[in-house]
């Protein structure tokens, strides 16, 4: 299969990590060149469209990714690789419901998922991902109810592909994923997921809030309003049982955001849990101060002045 845009030098049946004229590896020598570097992932792109050879290039890519910089360009520029992700990704809809994923087949899948990750990271190809739609072939992953590891994994993983677009502050990003149906999804899965897969998901609510139009959003009507409140408010019941310092840092963040807007400011006065409140969380953000100062900001705003307690050995009124 011919590739265009890679090195003609290249071949199926090049070695491993080497091309024409590279030095043959000794021992003690010196550490692979970049040269080197790209010509093993030029090869192992290739790989990915042999269907004998993908599953072990998946797996190497994904393993070595971040040692390649130029791959995700390598990766989208390469004639029919994203296919090839894409075809891992269709091929284990079938197993989706009634769930039967296997370890196996997801390990397989996440691997593809990450080398995606990887496409939607670059400033390159970022936005060439996101008008080509690719994120919509994640979203049946995410709204599985299994939790089950296998199934936990590829929801975690496809998470981190959309944590990736949504990290770099870009409206064009937000508008996208605004126009989907991600805020379901990710409620979903503040829901019912584990605590990394929450805290990712909670995160991409927290960067979508962010920006002035996903506010905007979110506060149009009262129905998207408490769907969101509804999500925080039982998580941070939850975390009253099991505490999550990081995920709670984003919760926390979230409701902040929420305050910016006024209807919703005023509709907090009423709805913001009362844990948030009494001082539950004191021990849980006693190492965090920006989550402690963010606290106090939203109490302020809402109209609760300080948390019982919480001021001690130099808290808020310190910090403020």
């Amino acid at each position: 299969m011919s590739m265009p845009n890679l090195p003609q030098s290249l071949s199926m049946n090049a070695p491993f990590g080497a091309g024409p004229g590279a030095p043959a590896p000794g021992p003690g020598g010196p550490p692979p060149s970049k040269d080197r570097k790209m010509a093993s992932a030029e090869q192992l792109v290739l790989d990915l469209c042999n269907p004998d050879l993908r599953e072990n290039a998946l797996l190497e890519l994904s393993k070595k990714r971040e040692l390649f910089q130029d791959l995700a360009p390598l990766l989208w520029n390469s004639v029919g690789t994203i296919a090839a992700l894409l075809q891992e990704i269709i091929f284990i809809y079938p197993v989706l419901s009634p769930p039967n994923l296997t370890p196996a087949q997801s390990n397989r899948v996440c691997n593809a998922l990450a080398l995606l990750q990887c496409v939607a990271s670059h400033s390159d190809t970022r936005m060439l991902f996101l008008k080509a739609h690719i994120p919509l072939y994640l979203y049946p992953f995410l709204n599985t109810g299994s939790k089950t590891r296998p199934f936990e994994y590829l929801r975690l993983t496809s998470l981190g592909v959309i944590g990736a677009l949504v990290k770099v502050d870009d409206t064009e990003v937000i508008s996208f994923l605004l126009s989907t149906e991600i805020i379901p999804l990710c409620l979903r899965t503040m829901e019912m997921g584990s605590e990394l897969s929450k805290t990712v998901a909670t995160f991409i609510v927290q960067k979508i809030l962010l920006d002035d139009l996903g506010l905007d959003y979110i506060c149009t009507t009262a129905e998207r309003f408490y769907a969101v409140g509804r999500v925080l408010n039982h998580m941070v019941g939850a975390l009253a049982e099991q505490p999550s310092s990081r995920l709670l840092k984003h919760i926390i963040r979230c409701y902040l955001r929420l305050a910016d807007n006024p209807r919703a400011c005023d509709a907090l006065r009423g709805c913001l849990p009362e844990m948030l409140r009494d001082g539950t969380f004191n021990a849980c953000l006693r190492e965090d101060p920006t989550t402690r100062r963010w606290l106090q900001q939203l109490l302020s705003i809402v109209g609760v002045n300080r948390v019982p307690g919480l001021q001690a050995g130099g808290g808020f009124e310190h910090m403020l």
